[in-house]
């Protein structure tokens, strides 16, 4: 615990809060409750810091820029990627059915940043939460502003296929998982005859976005005229 606590930068007062946030439900019992209610909770406490945050750096931007940012920034994707850079996974207690893979599903690492996120608002308060979520997700909002994240990727891929095949890319949901209150939905992009690697996103239209960027990054590999759209 006290490892994980460094790789965090905080020291919590009531350790059972971190172990809580760090067991999957593949291992609860009576005794040891899953980290299901803390990522519930850690959903919401991210979404409010980042929004505040955001209204408030970026006074001139409008509602609609607002949210292309936050959408990344807060995407199962980003906070997935956060999760591994800290080395969550690592000490995140799952079941062996879980275990069987190489790495972690993206939405099982996203989970366990939010429960992290809860269990510290739930030791700390507000304020060391939006410290650790700032410390960790600054750069993300610095990379969606100044990188490609900013492109819409469903358009340009709509845009390369219709030039270059004459042909609109379609997209199709192959899975969908969690509860209600924090669906994960994995969609695939479809050029032609061709099925892309899928993309994974909070709601249709996020992993739609995240499907078309999979396939504009082989596109760009493959074919010079995908150059344009990537």
């Amino acid at each position: 615990m006290r490892e994980c606590e460094l790789l965090l930068g905080y020291h919590f007062k009531e350790p059972q809060l971190l172990f809580q946030a760090l067991t999957h439900s593949s291992i609860k019992t009576l005794d040891t409750p899953s980290n299901e209610r803390l990522e519930f909770l850690g959903d919401s406490v991210v979404g409010l810091i980042m929004t505040e945050f955001l209204y408030n750096y970026f006074y001139d931007r409008d509602e609609g820029e607002l949210t292309q940012i936050k959408s990344v920034v807060v995407s199962t994707t980003t906070l997935a990627a956060e999760s591994e850079r800290l080395g969550l996974s690592g000490f995140y207690n799952v079941g062996k059915g879980v275990t069987r893979r190489k790495n972690l599903p993206t939405s099982l690492q996203a989970n366990v940043f939010e429960a992290a996120v809860a269990a510290i608002y739930k030791d700390g308060g507000l304020e060391q939460a939006r410290r650790f979520i700032l410390r960790n997700l600054f750069h993300k909002v610095l990379a969606v502003v100044e990188d490609e994240h900013q492109k819409n990727y469903k358009s340009l891929l709509q845009q390369w296929a219709q030039k270059v095949l004459n042909v609109t890319p379609t997209y199709r949901v192959v899975a969908e998982r969690g509860p209600d209150h924090s669906k994960y939905f994995e969609v695939v992009a479809i050029v032609g005859k061709e099925t892309f690697p899928p993309g994974n996103g909070r709601s249709k239209k996020e992993a739609e976005q995240f499907a078309a960027q999979q396939a504009i990054q082989i596109l760009n590999t493959r074919c010079p005229g995908a150059e344009a759209a990537g």
